[in-house]
């Protein structure tokens, strides 16, 4: 499975969100900066995620993104579909009705893009958080 760029950004931009403070926002410039992503694209691509209710922005000069809703509630599969729209494998074109020959395949396709959005959808951020880093000379 390729990833679009779009997506690529997306869930990295989100990814860092919530590894950062909770609740605290986070400029695009900072993510775009320590994600190596292009600003200006990134910024369509929060405002994507804002618009679906991921992300929330604020204004300001301390403004920037955070999550809507805890990282344990948010899927890859909702970040995918909310720049990418509905996960799909490619099928037949939708005005060419297909044979009985590609019937079977047709239905092999249905059945992998339902165990693959089953599977982006029990991935959430909170699963790939990095832990944080303990600090060693407090004993933690």
């Amino acid at each position: 499975m390729k990833l679009t760029r779009t997506v690529a950004y997306a869930l990295q931009a989100t990814l860092q969100i919530a590894n950062l403070h909770p609740g605290n926002p986070v400029p695009c410039s900072r993510l775009a900066a320590e994600g190596q992503m292009p600003e200006r694209f990134l910024l369509q691509v929060l405002r994507c995620l804002v618009n679906h209710g991921i992300l929330r922005s604020t204004r300001g000069v301390d403004g920037g993104y955070s999550l809507q809703k805890p990282p344990e509630d948010v899927t890859l599969l909702e970040i995918i579909e909310a720049v990418e729209g509905r996960a799909q494998m490619e099928n037949f074109p939708e005005a060419e009705q297909p044979s009985d020959a590609q019937l079977p395949l047709q239905r092999a396709l249905a059945q992998i893009t339902a165990i693959t959005r089953e599977q982006l959808n029990a991935i959430n951020l909170q699963q790939l958080i990095s832990p944080p880093i303990q600090d060693a000379t407090h004993g933690g």
